[in-house]
């Protein structure tokens, strides 16, 4: 009876042998509540700087510095959360729904909020009041418009079942419709950190940064095509040249992180603009096929 017994407890559900199977399920939670917290994180470093600046202070900003760094991690952490619930198979929708509501936190609120404060709220002060009020207004109004192409993104993502182009001769999850949203925040983030983090003053440079804003929030709900790295398998072998490339690009962001990021940063998002570009100019220097002329009736 003792060995039946022994049996019957491996065999019940609450039995030792499944605990690691429902403790592997809180591993991806963990980095996903990681990523929530660096995004809040983001958001009150950002109030931070604005106050900072606000006293007077418009030198490089310790805490927009902070924020900066949150987001960019935050980019990093995104990307681990899926992948280690995809290895330990414990995806599920719970998981998907959260990471979503995550990254509308973490790449949509934090990067408007932080866009803004950088650069848009202390525009240099001699010019016309009416102007940087209206300048300010803009700046509000293209933040909301990020935030919301952001979260259309993310619902457009999450109701396809297969939420990638198709495209024969090639797998189609090696591509995403429209650009990614870490990406964007990404770029924001890339921005203003290579700039030392010194709000903006000058209205031209304001007005530019808000362009760059509209231009990232039509990427995200555009049906231009982006490379996925989901299909980079890190735990395969890896060829030479990719060692190769892969320490290269640790040493350049170790030595020269904000050369380094912003030109990762402003590749990827304009590989989508470059590919879209170059089918437009292809289609029209391709040559269309006459008709066939059809043959006299008998």
């Amino acid at each position: 009876m003792g060995r039946l017994d022994a049996q019957r407890h491996l065999m019940e559900p609450n039995s030792g042998e499944r605990r690691p199977r429902r403790a592997a399920y809180a591993l991806p939670m963990l980095f996903t509540a990681g990523n929530v917290f660096l995004g809040f994180l983001a958001v009150m470093k950002s109030f931070q700087g604005a106050l900072m600046a606000m006293s007077g202070d418009l030198g490089p900003n310790p805490h927009f510095e902070v924020a900066a760094k949150a987001i960019g991690v935050a980019v990093l952490v995104d990307g681990l959360d899926g992948r280690i619930a995809r290895l330990t198979g414990t995806t599920s929708e719970f998981g998907r729904e959260m990471d979503s509501l995550a990254d509308v936190i973490t790449f949509g609120v934090a990067p408007a909020v932080l866009a803004i404060s950088w650069g848009a709220q202390f525009v240099d002060g001699s010019m016309d009041p009416l102007i940087r009020d209206y300048l300010r207004r803009a700046a509000y109004f293209i933040g909301f418009l990020y935030l919301l192409c952001g979260a259309v993104r993310l619902a457009r993502f999450n109701i396809q079942s297969n939420p990638v182009p198709k495209n024969p001769g090639r797998a189609d999850r090696k591509y995403f419709v429209g650009l990614p949203i870490p990406a964007a925040a990404g770029l924001i983030a890339a921005v203003v950190f290579a700039t030392g983090c010194v709000p903006i003053e000058s209205w031209p440079l304001s007005a530019a940064w808000l362009a760059l804003l509209a231009l990232l929030s039509f990427l995200m709900v555009s049906t231009w095509r982006y490379r996925s790295l989901k299909d980079v398998q890190l735990l395969r072998p890896m060829s030479p040249l990719t060692v190769i490339l892969w320490g290269a690009a640790f040493y350049l962001i170790w030595n020269f992180p904000q050369a380094t990021l912003l030109a990762m940063a402003v590749t990827y998002v304009g590989s989508g603009i470059v590919v879209r570009v170059a089918g437009v100019l292809r289609r029209k220097v391709k040559p269309h096929p006459s008709p066939q002329p059809r043959g006299m009736p008998g």
